[in-house]
């Protein structure tokens, strides 16, 4: 049987969708004209490049901002992929790494006695949650914690106005109580000495 490879989206923008690598060199972001284009914040213009490499495809990450991983661990360095890999791209973006069989294919027949060139297909590795980094964005939004509600404060000038509204009225109810107790020139006859 002869295999074709492709991408598969389980975590991103467009989770199920495929993305057949039918050439021999693929450059993969979010440009939209890269070969493999995944429109997404975390997923640089140019990413990552595939190269095919005879028994399949090499990964290498193009100097992208958020990383290129393969099985959650971040390659810096040309990575071959097995079918069932999952290479990330960044915390948003997982794709699995698939073989595609053609059933119409011919057969290498057995008394040729070659040897299988492709071999049978692994059944997917779990896929694993997307890396965490401390510091940055979260995939997604979060709840925002309960706030205390905000305390009016008085303004200080309000406060100095009523103070003195108040000083003012009190001076003025003892002065009306002095006046009507008739004890202006028992408490002040200084004020008037010809009064009293």
């Amino acid at each position: 049987m002869v295999a074709q490879f492709q991408f598969v989206m389980r975590v991103g923008p467009s989770v199920g969708s495929i993305f057949p690598l039918d050439s021999k060199e693929l450059i993969i972001g979010r440009d939209p004209a890269c070969d493999v284009s995944i429109i997404d914040a975390e997923v640089s213009r140019k990413h990552a490049r595939l190269i095919w490499q005879g028994e399949g495809f090499t990964l290498e990450d193009l100097g992208s901002t958020n990383g290129t991983f393969v099985n959650s661990k971040r390659i810096s360095t040309p990575h071959l992929l097995r079918v069932g890999d999952t290479v990330a791209f960044g915390e948003n973006v997982a794709l699995l790494y698939e073989a595609v069989y053609d059933p119409d294919a011919t057969m290498i027949s057995s008394s040729a006695k070659a040897e299988e060139i492709i071999t049978p297909v692994e059944k997917p590795a779990p896929i694993p949650p997307p890396p965490v980094f401390a510091g940055q964005v979260p995939v997604g939004p979060e709840q925002a914690a309960a706030q205390p509600p905000v305390r009016k404060r008085i303004k200080p000038w309000l406060i100095m106005v009523i103070i003195l509204v108040v000083l003012i009225c009190l001076c003025a109810a003892f002065f009306i109580l002095v006046d009507q107790l008739r004890l202006w020139c028992t408490f002040f006859p200084f004020l008037f000495p010809g009064a009293c």
